[in-house]
């Protein structure tokens, strides 16, 4: 989702439970969603948003949020309880803290398989799953890699080719086996660990909207750092909600508007996270199978029926390149995505759409837009 200037003295969660904030929160709807925009565009009125409710906490280095329709005290009260949520699973996924469970798991599975929590399990196979169907574009073993590049960042230099060979020795969902029976999970050699940094945010988001639903609240957007959304129901007289699509070279920028409707959007991309050495600039996102940033994209967003699988495809996708990637749609005919190409000698930004309705995408700026043929 795109952003803008964070208002000034948001509330808090404790203002919404103790109800100072109801009143003058009926926000209207707010940075992360499709406000302000354009009347009309080729004919076509671009879809607002409309008053919302927003609960939002701050977990995983960003900000996730439930935005949703005016309504009774009660929901504002079970969103609280879905974001607190979020805090038990970044305890469990995360790498920085050494006594997460999946730091535990980094430490003791090159020596004997190790028991792992049912979901935690469940997620793990979801991401060797999607490495096996991406050919290994998508990687959570990639950490090594994201360690030694973060370390020549700080000394101001990239790596030697003799060190990126050495990481790939350990990186490779081939070196995690699993054993469903006893939920274990073991590598095979030292130094492979596991990273959930593509696809947790986006788990994230599914397992406390899965608490929305059950606790009877079915019209909402949930996001997590903005780049993960997961929305429920309708919206301002809409069958779905209006989430904005960032401009890559223009972060501060919307590129267009999109109309997602119990679906999830999530986005990839280089544009902020970056670092320029001898006139080469370098994005953060790395190809597991090279050890290298790859260059042929600005940015990826991926529709799909999950987060997590929208948080992992996007990263995929942004790796793979868009012929690959399209392959990979055509036998997954549930996921739609919108590939964002650099311009050519200052041409407009190319963008290449596959299965994604026309009448759900709005662009605000010029755009070329390539509908593969495989997509019509």
């Amino acid at each position: 989702m795109s952003s803008r200037p964070r208002p000034p003295a948001a509330p808090t969660r404790r203002d919404f439970l103790s109800g100072r904030a109801l009143r003058g929160q009926l926000e209207e709807s707010g940075a992360s969603l499709a406000d302000a925009l354009l009347e009309e565009q080729t004919g076509r009125v671009i879809p607002d948003a409309g008053p919302t409710v927003r609960v939002q906490t701050r977990a995983m280095a960003c900000e996730f949020a439930v935005v949703m329709n005016p309504g009774p005290p009660r929901q504002v009260m079970i969103a609280s309880d879905a974001l607190d949520m979020i805090h038990a699973l970044e305890a469990q996924m995360t790498v920085y803290r050494p006594q997460s469970e999946l730091s535990q798991l980094n430490r003791r599975a090159a020596v004997e398989p190790v028991a792992v929590e049912q979901t935690l399990f469940d997620l793990l196979l979801q991401a060797r799953d999607i490495s096996e169907e991406t050919g290994g574009a998508f990687d959570a073993t990639s950490g090594p890699l994201i360690a030694l590049w973060r370390r020549c960042r700080a000394e101001g230099r990239i790596p030697t080719p003799a060190e990126i060979a050495d990481t790939l020795a350990i990186v490779g969902m081939h070196h995690v086996h699993f054993e469903s029976d006893q939920k274990t999970i073991a590598f095979d050699r030292p130094g492979v660990e596991l990273n959930l940094g593509a696809i947790g945010k986006g788990h994230a988001v599914d397992r406390a909207a899965a608490f929305l639903l059950q606790e009877g609240l079915d019209a909402w957007l949930f996001h997590g750092g903005y780049s993960s959304v997961l929305v429920r129901g309708p919206h301002a007289g809409r069958d779905g909600w209006p989430v904005g699509l960032r401009n890559p070279l223009l972060p501060h920028e919307r590129l267009g508007t999109l109309m997602l409707c119990d679906q999830a959007l999530s986005t990839s991309g280089s544009n902020v996270q970056y670092f320029r050495h001898a006139g080469q600039r370098y994005g953060h996102i790395l190809d597991p199978r090279t050890g290298w940033p790859p260059s042929h994209l600005l940015s990826v967003s991926v529709v799909a029926r999950t987060a997590a699988v929208a948080d992992a495809l996007s990263t995929a996708f942004f790796v793979a390149g868009v012929e690959n990637s399209l392959r990979y749609c055509d036998n997954h005919p549930e996921i739609g995505a919108i590939f964002v190409r650099p311009p050519e000698r200052g041409r407009t930004l190319s963008l290449v759409v596959h299965g994604i309705p026309e009448t759900s995408l709005f662009f605000e700026t010029d755009v070329q837009v390539e509908v593969p043929t495989r997509a019509r």
